[in-house]
């Protein structure tokens, strides 16, 4: 069907697959369900891509430039979603938007499951689904303002979470794997009367990924650990991987029936990490579900730790076949709803490795980009999902429009000197992005650092500044105006990603 759709006093072609006429909504139409192409007269303008997961990327690029997206196949499988990969045309994962010559903004977005993909030339913006069909919201109108009115749309359709983490204190920058019991008992010591909300346990307790149980360098349990942090004021947090198992784990030898095969009946890989590949559990089998609630009752409700970071749950919607055929956005949000049922809605859930849509009124925060590192950018690596803090700021900032739907966890800030190669504006730039977020997390010990460093963190977590976003990169904090455009355009110029 044909149609012609007025927005903001210009006049776009739609031609829509579903029945029915656009409806005018808030900020924008409402366009029938199906695929839809928009003609919009645009020509060679800057398109915004979003990302499939946390660490996909997302940014401004130019038509007439190459896409932004993950080169390295292997990494592509973690990182974004290989069904739709295309390295020849811009492409979008749940919306896109392109910019007009006036500075306005046409988006499209998709406001329900299905696997939502977008795509977009110098003549038309497109949209379709993977499965099943979904309304679609169509808007022109200054950057802010668009993007406002989608995530209200999103939050009357999929829900929205309003809870707070607070300062968080996580283990993975400082240990990484190599977390003990014995360490993390005087770390917990030192960090008692500190400005910190949550300490985070992170990677590094498990006997596997996939066998939740603490291994040999967490002697007392995890009970006993969570019993620790809570005694020092602070509410205890664990990193697991809910999801995925890695191929030796107990999990895949001992229980291969709740693996996610292909259609030749192998485990599907989805994705690469510990050095190699990791199987997914196949979530639309009602046993891999009663397995899923079995550790989370067990690490929330017999260990007590009330703040979960669930890593790498994209591996839920691997693409691969499921019985009748379901969605796999359907079948990873069905596991996430079970997830949040088991916990209670007391209990803060943040998602590493989510997906937009599905993760809606389910998750507290979402993780907005890679992993931040403490180094700014690798001299061998273009990845934009490749753990940096530049990649992790670039990303964040392209993703602070979700903030009325989750909170956006933008990872870790520094203040030691100890192993970090981030200058000062680096620096800065990590912590006001944070402020922004409202999201604060270190993970530096306080023994690491210095009578100075201390007391500039201590002097941080305390602030709350007044934010107001002056531009697409441009923001003020108490006045002070922030500028983002040399962190996301790394040779200053600000070519590809110009301020409205």
């Amino acid at each position: 069907m044909a149609l012609l759709v007025e927005l903001a006093g210009r006049t776009f072609a739609v031609e829509s697959g579903g029945s029915g006429a656009p409806e005018p909504v808030e900020g924008g139409v409402l366009l029938p369900p199906g695929r839809v192409a928009v003609l919009h007269a645009l020509g060679d303008t800057l398109f915004y891509r979003h990302g499939h997961n946390s660490w996909s990327p997302c940014g401004w690029r130019r038509l007439s430039e190459a896409p932004l997206r993950i080169a390295d196949p292997r990494r592509r499988v973690t990182a974004d979603d290989p069904r739709w990969d295309d390295p020849h045309r811009h492409h979008s994962s749940a919306v896109a938007a392109l910019q007009g010559p006036d500075g306005d903004v046409l988006l499209l977005g998709s406001l329900g499951l299905g696997v939502p993909r977008l795509s977009a030339d110098t003549d038309t913006l497109a949209g379709w689904y993977e499965t099943g069909a979904a309304p679609w919201f169509l808007a022109y109108g200054p950057e802010q303002e668009v993007f406002a009115a989608y995530a209200r749309h999103l939050a009357d359709r999929l829900g929205a979470r309003d809870r707070r983490a607070g300062n968080v204190w996580c283990t993975w920058y400082a240990y990484y794997e190599g977390i003990t019991e014995e360490q993390l008992a005087e770390d917990f010591g030192d960090l008692r009367g500190l400005p910190f909300d949550v300490v985070q346990v992170d990677d590094g307790w498990e006997t596997m990924v996939g066998d939740w149980h603490p291994n040999a360098k967490f002697p007392s349990g995890m009970a006993a650990l969570a019993g620790r942090i809570s005694d020092a004021g602070m509410v205890p947090g664990l990193w697991l991987a809910p999801f995925i198992a890695l191929p030796d784990s107990d999990i895949a030898r001992q229980r291969p029936e709740l693996l996610l095969r292909d259609a030749n009946g192998q485990p599907v890989t989805a994705g690469y990490n510990w050095g190699t590949g990791y199987w997914a559990l196949d979530l639309a089998k009602p046993a891999a579900r009663d397995h899923i609630a079995v550790m989370i009752h067990r690490i929330v409700h017999e260990w007590g730790f009330r703040y979960l970071k669930l890593d790498f749950i994209n591996g839920a919607l691997a693409p691969a076949p499921r019985g009748d055929g379901v969605d796999r956005e359907q079948v990873y949000r069905d596991a996430l709803t079970l997830i949040r049922s088991i916990a209670g809605e007391d209990v803060y859930l943040l998602g590493s490795g989510a997906v937009l849509l599905p993760s809606l009124g389910l998750l507290d925060g979402l993780r907005s980009g890679p992993d931040v590192a403490p180094i700014w950018q690798h001299y061998a690596s273009d990845d934009p999902s490749d753990a940096m803090a530049r990649n992790a700021v670039a990303n964040s900032v392209h993703r602070l429009w979700q903030a009325p739907l989750a909170e956006v966890d933008p990872d870790v800030v520094y203040f030691r000197r100890r192993l970090n190669l981030l200058t000062d504006q680096q620096l800065e730039w990590l912590r006001d992005l944070a402020d922004i977020c409202g999201f604060r997390g270190v993970s530096d010990p306080p023994s690491w650092l210095s009578p100075e460093e201390r007391a500039a963190m201590i002097k941080y977590l305390a602030r709350r500044p007044e934010v107001r976003q002056l531009g697409r990169y441009r923001y003020a904090l108490d006045g002070r105006e922030v500028d983002f455009t040399a962190a996301v355009s790394p040779d200053g110029a600000g070519q590809l990603y110009p301020i409205s």
